[in-house]
């Protein structure tokens, strides 16, 4: 039996139902790569509203320090969240079928005054997961070392390009 004990989650990341997963997988292995611990849970605003409140009301005396929460259509798993939580959500539009995700991100954006939600380009779990380890960097030396090391890398990748193999004059 494997005894390895496994660090609390630091980043929930949730979505109104599986079919989100695909988009948010992305934020759980960028998190992953970074040495962040996170969950990945279904918690959906319009059918478990009772369990999205119990989520919320419970994360941070879990050990969650923020919240990724992708939504489409109507997305409002990010602002359900954001009213019932004093921690950092930050939203992910999903794309939907009929208007490609514009509707969740002017839903997630649109957040009245006193409850923001961080918002992320449609589809953007990995944006919403360097944001989540930027957060978690300010009080981690250690995460802020490695997400300067992800940082370079990425920098790393674009000019070793064989685009770029002749120098700008």
């Amino acid at each position: 039996m494997d005894e390895t004990v496994r660090p609390a989650p630091l980043v929930g990341i949730v979505g109104g139902s599986r079919s989100d997963f695909p988009v948010l997988q992305d934020a759980q292995s960028v998190l992953e790569q970074l040495d962040v611990p996170c969950e990945l849970r279904v918690v959906s605003a319009h059918r478990t509203p009772d369990h999205l409140f119990r989520y919320a009301e419970t994360a941070a005396e879990r050990g969650i320090r923020v919240i990724v929460a992708g939504a489409g259509g109507a997305a409002h798993l990010p602002g359900m969240l954001a009213a019932k939580t004093a921690l950092p959500v930050i939203g992910v539009p999903i794309p939907t079928q009929h208007l490609g995700g514009l509707d969740s991100l002017l839903s997630i954006v649109q957040m009245p005054r006193g409850v923001p939600v961080a918002t992320v380009a449609i589809g953007n779990a990995t944006n919403a997961a360097l944001l989540a380890a930027a957060i978690l960097a300010l009080s981690d030396p250690a995460l802020a070392d490695r997400l300067a090391a992800y940082r370079a890398a990425q920098t790393d990748a674009v000019l070793g390009d064989a685009s770029n193999v002749e120098p700008l004059t």
